[in-house]
């Protein structure tokens, strides 16, 4: 089986990090990388049929921009890499968007980038990083 590596962007540079590792990594075993941007997206909120409807389109776009804007440009970037690099954008919850793209995918292991998130907000909801090592069903990685 050979090995598949997602690595979960988000356009920042210290994001850029995690990809160069995820690059050298996959390098070291012939492995294939994924790049997934996640849209933080929540499906609990309470919506008239009108507002699903604008809702429905704007994450149309949203992928859309994400794409061209975002994960386009880097795939481009990385084509001279040698590597199999796919990427994929998609909405909700961070975390458990990246583990559900890497069981999709079939993933050995996950590459995240570490974002200091603090304050009240990290205490009370926990940080994506800390849900992806709770839950993550294969190795995560988090680069500095």
């Amino acid at each position: 089986m050979s090995e598949t590596i997602l690595v979960g962007i988000d356009g920042t540079e210290e994001n850029r990090r995690a990809v160069d590792y995820a690059i050298k990594e996959a390098k070291q075993s012939n492995a294939k990388l994924i790049l997934a941007y996640v849209i933080k997206w929540s499906p609990y909120t309470f919506q008239t049929a009108e507002e699903n409807e604008r809702r429905h389109k704007r994450k149309i776009e949203d992928i859309q921009f994400v794409q061209e804007r975002v994960l386009d440009p880097m795939l481009e970037s990385l084509a001279s890499e040698g590597l199999e690099i796919t990427g994929v954008v998609r909405h909700g919850q961070v975390a458990d968007s990246l583990i559900y793209i890497s069981k999709k995918h079939e993933a050995t292991k996950i590459v995240v980038g570490r974002i200091g998130e603090s304050g009240v907000k990290t205490l009370i909801f926990g940080s994506v990083v800390a849900k992806l090592i709770q839950l993550s069903h294969i190795p995560v990685t988090i680069v500095p």
